[in-house]
């Protein structure tokens, strides 16, 4: 298990699959916003990608972000587009509503960014968001990813183009939290 000052990212457990599915992924309006694609009815039993994890996949680590106090279930926190020969991956995370504006996004790429450089030796760690995504800008710039661009009108959302904000770090100006 990682741990950050506020929550853990750990293995996802069976159990989280369906909060996940009805808090993240049921949401038409929120997952239309964090998914590439368009949102879609999932059966409850299906071996949807997005939650049960396939532990031989490569390019991909998901995990379970569970409060370091208590070790209640608040989102899923992946590394996703792993490239081994450029050392590069992206980052994305989704909080469950409940967990939302506590800080818990900025501790999560702040675990993250532990994985990917200290554990993964990753040099460069990536993120795109919707510009209009005021909290993931906040944790991503707050643990030092600095803004490279702006994707104009590149996310089709719920009926209209929106501006994505793409975001780097690179392992040399990454700096720890204590």
């Amino acid at each position: 298990m990682l741990t950050g000052t506020k929550v853990a990212l750990r293995a996802r457990h069976e159990d989280d699959i369906p909060v996940l599915r009805t808090e993240l992924y049921d949401d038409v309006a929120g997952s239309s916003r964090a998914e590439a694609q368009p949102w879609r009815p999932i059966t409850p039993d299906s071996k949807d990608p997005r939650l049960v994890v396939d532990d031989k996949a490569q390019g991909l680590v998901q995990f379970s972000v569970v409060e370091l106090v208590g070790g209640a279930l608040v989102g899923t926190a992946t590394l996703w587009g792993i490239d081994t020969h450029h050392r590069s991956a992206h980052i994305g995370l989704g909080l469950l509503p409940a967990a939302r504006g506590k800080g818990y996004g900025t501790d999560v790429v702040a675990v993250l960014c532990h994985y990917g450089f200290t554990v993964r030796g990753l040099h460069r760690l990536q993120i795109e968001t919707l510009s209009d995504n005021a909290a993931m800008l906040r944790a991503a710039e707050s643990n030092g990813f600095v803004r490279e661009g702006v994707l104009r009108s590149s996310a089709w959302v719920m009926g209209e183009f929106l501006d994505e904000v793409l975001l780097g770090l690179l392992a040399r100006d990454w700096k720890p939290k204590p």
